[in-house]
């Protein structure tokens, strides 16, 4: 849905000539995923002057590289291999839960030339979120990080999970880093559990997939892609929602081909193909960095370092140093971070043009610090997962406006509703909502929920903006209880739904409180169940959680009350501890002379 240029209800239109915006969207080229990454793989393997497509630094440097032509071939037989050698159908849902690492993009572009749906699974999560999500999308095929191999025995016992590949760290690294790299992590740190279940080595399974194509007289899959139009499902990512369930948002392949076309619009006037090197320290497996970092920056034939654990910091160092830096992604934590190593603010990346900001606030004094300290602009945007995420960004040309999300990206459309309904003035604040191609389809398997957020086509997003006379968005609010912890999504009903599982717990309340490091940072408030005897301990209840939850949605602090703020009908008020929080914060802030 595009604007009229000068559409006074849609005054971003004409601030895209000012900025060096296309504002009319230039379609995909392609109409699959498949399709598009065997052709950008092709393209710059015969194009590109960088022999990599992907380096893989772990903290000592160390590290391992693919080419563009060896993505693809390698992605072909990882396709070959779920739908010859497991005879997988087409749109089988296929859980990744890898780190970010040489396999990843191998075994994530193999599922989407499979024509099968990936379902991107955080390597951390705990068996109880492995469970709900393998179930929920009805995962039978895993692709799995060996160092976690020890939950197999539960996750196949719980779900319908009836095939598993595991890969390493070092995966596809030379030999000899390769076998330091094992060793440490077999002698040194134990990382490595014993494998107990039934499973194949991704390099068996690449092997096995080379042979049926071989046999098949294929030499790329486009046999499996070749029908696959962009209305046809290509990820479930999942995310919470106002009920705290986790759920997948279903993403087209249409969706992520034109928000990759968005990107790349918004970013044009800095970006050049083939010449790019990528910093990759977001998790891949993270709906921001798999657009941005995987798909967008492979059209544009770019070097992607990808680091597998980004904490702590340091861990980046090596690859800051011995790469030609140009564009790094991540969220307030990770700047804020760096501008604090002193190695980064003495030798900043010399040839780095711009970063980009997004999945939480980007606070304006790192924002400020970033610019003084590589000389670079950084410049925050909007998204969430519905959307692919990308909705809005802040234009390079000139200096990005700090504090604003930017304007919409071209083909989208926003409106701010008001409580009421109806369209909110300029400057006044409204829920945002999204209309445009990289919208998603729906919740998977959750028409209920689907129809609280999708409008005749409208995203309706439970986040509050305000709009100035240019275009450009500031977040206000949330509307929606969501807790933002260094870009993840933390949703209070689903910590405290494992919180009321303890019998030494009456009442809970979770909420979200600022923090200097993270953004903001879980709090719980409980109360004690008298018929339970002994005092409850805060350090029981962060114990309790660490079983369930994944580290981000553990509790930073618990507070013991006799009893929580209710409303009439008995509701707990968020809100009223939420205010008290803040004002504790701010107390503290005053008292420490910030």
């Amino acid at each position: 849905m595009q604007s009229p240029q000068g559409d006074t209800s849609r005054p971003w239109t004409a601030r895209y000539a000012e900025v060096g915006i296309e504002p009319t969207l230039t379609p995909p080229q392609h109409d699959s995923l498949g399709a598009f990454v065997h052709h950008a793989c092709q393209r710059w393997a015969r194009e590109s002057r960088a022999k990599a497509a992907f380096t893989c630094v772990v903290p000592n440097g160390m590290n391992g590289s693919l080419g563009f032509a060896e993505v693809d071939a390698l992605s072909d037989a990882f396709a070959a291999y779920l739908r010859e050698t497991l005879r997988l159908p087409p749109g089988a849902r296929v859980a990744v839960q890898l780190p970010n690492g040489l396999a990843y993009p191998v075994v994530a572009f193999g599922v989407l030339k499979a024509g099968c749906v990936l379902v991107n699974t955080n390597p951390l999560y705990t068996l109880h979120e492995m469970i709900h999500q393998f179930n929920d999308a009805g995962v039978e095929t895993l692709v799995l990080i060996d160092m976690f191999a020890d939950k197999l025995p539960e996750v196949l016992a719980q779900t319908q999970v009836r095939h598993v590949v595991l890969a390493g760290v070092p995966e596809f690294f030379p030999a000899i880093p390769k076998a330091i790299i094992r060793g440490v992590q077999k002698v040194w740190s134990r990382v490595l559990p014993p494998v107990t279940v039934p499973h194949v080595r991704l390099a068996a399974a690449l092997d096995q997939g080379r042979r049926a194509l071989q046999q098949q007289g294929h030499t790329t899959t486009a046999h499996y892609w070749s029908h696959l139009k962009h209305h046809d499902l290509a990820m479930l990512q999942y995310t919470g929602g106002t009920t705290g369930v986790s759920k997948g948002a279903m993403l087209s392949h249409g969706n992520l081909l034109h928000n990759v076309q968005q990107m790349l619009a918004m970013g044009a006037t800095h970006m050049r193909g083939g010449e790019e090197c990528v910093l990759t320290a977001l998790p891949l497996y993270h709906i921001f960095a798999f657009t941005a970092n995987l798909l967008g920056f492979l059209a544009l034939g770019a070097h992607n370092i990808l680091i597998p654990n980004p904490r702590p910091v340091q861990n980046l160092q090596r690859a800051v140093e011995n790469y030609p830096i140009t564009w790094m992604t991540g969220v307030n934590t990770l700047y804020n971070g760096l501008l604090n190593e002193e190695w980064f603010v003495a030798y900043p990346p010399r040839h780095l043009k711009a970063s980009i900001a997004g999945g939480t606030a980007l606070h304006s004094v790192v924002a400020q610090r970033w610019r003084e300290v590589t000389g670079t602009p950084i410049a925050e945007g909007y998204g969430l997962t519905e959307s692919s995420p990308v909705v809005s960004f802040n234009p390079l040309q000139g200096t990005p406006r700090i504090g604003s999300i930017g304007i919409p990206t071209p083909g989208t459309d926003i409106r701010l509703v008001t409580d009421h309904g109806t369209d909110a003035p300029l400057g006044e604040p409204g829920e945002i909502w999204v209309h445009g191609p990289q919208v998603m389809q729906g919740y998977w398997n959750r028409p209920d929920e689907t129809a609280e957020v999708l409008h005749d086509g409208w995203l309706a997003t439970g986040d509050v903006a305000v709009m100035d006379a240019d275009g450009f968005l500031r977040i206000v609010d949330r509307k929606k209880d969501l807790i933002i912890v260094s870009g993840f999504n933390v949703y209070p009903n689903e910590v405290e739904d494992v919180i009321a599982q303890m019998d030494a717990v009456l009442e809970v309340a979770v909420i979200g409180v600022p923090d200097d490091k993270t953004g903001e940072a879980v709090r719980a408030y409980v109360v004690h169940n008298p018929e339970h005897g002994g005092p409850l301990k805060p350090e029981a209840v962060v114990a309790h959680c660490r079983q369930s939850l994944a580290a981000y949605k553990v509790p930073k602090s618990v507070v013991v009350r006799e009893e929580l703020p209710k409303s009439a009908i008995g509701k707990v008020l968020r809100k009223n501890l939420k205010a008290e929080a803040k004002a504790e914060w701010q107390a503290l802030r005053q008292a420490a002379g910030r």
